[in-house]
């Protein structure tokens, strides 16, 4: 493994902001769009963080991803215009899926909006079939995954309330 390898970071940030079209009549994020959000943040980092277009890997290995299940806890609302700081990690990883995290914070990351929990398996574009990930993609995966304290979604869900509830008294 090089040594760039080594030096990239285990939790990527972005940010992004609410937008009008994406509320709904109560002036939040509609809960269809947190999902929207968080898994474009999580692209664009991956991209800008370890080089990896989803789309040329698409077009030049034949290779994609798939969600085969996710999870998200909706904490706080996101309401329209407000800017989020949005962060992501690899938490597990094998040669036939990814387990992702994606968290969506206001802009001064003391209250959680919200978090993803997103299995993405690798799929042979061509054949439509499960495969493997290439070695220089595991590679990776073993120098940038971050594992979770926290066993289970609802133990995590239990710890990011527990967190949003002290910032609240602070």
């Amino acid at each position: 493994m090089d040594q760039t390898t080594i030096s990239m970071p285990k939790i990527l940030q972005s940010q992004a902001r609410v937008r009008f079209q994406d509320a709904d009549p109560f002036n939040h994020l509609n809960n269809s769009k947190y999902i929207d959000y968080l898994i474009n943040a999580r692209e664009d980092q991956v991209e800008q963080a370890y080089g990896l277009d989803f789309n040329q890997i698409a077009v030049e290995r034949g290779l994609g991803w798939i969600v085969a299940q996710q999870q998200i806890a909706y904490l706080r609302p996101a309401r329209t215009g407000e800017r989020l700081h949005m962060e992501s990690q690899l938490v597990a990883f094998s040669a036939k899926h990814l387990f992702v995290e994606v968290r969506m914070w206001d802009a001064a990351k003391r209250e959680l909006k919200a978090f993803l929990w997103v299995q993405f398996m690798p799929i042979d574009l061509k054949h439509q079939r499960l495969q493997s990930h290439p070695t220089d993609l595991m590679e990776l995966f073993e120098a940038v995954q971050l594992p979770l304290e926290q066993e289970g979604f609802e133990a995590r869900s239990r710890f990011w309330r527990q967190h949003n509830r002290a910032q609240a008294t602070t």
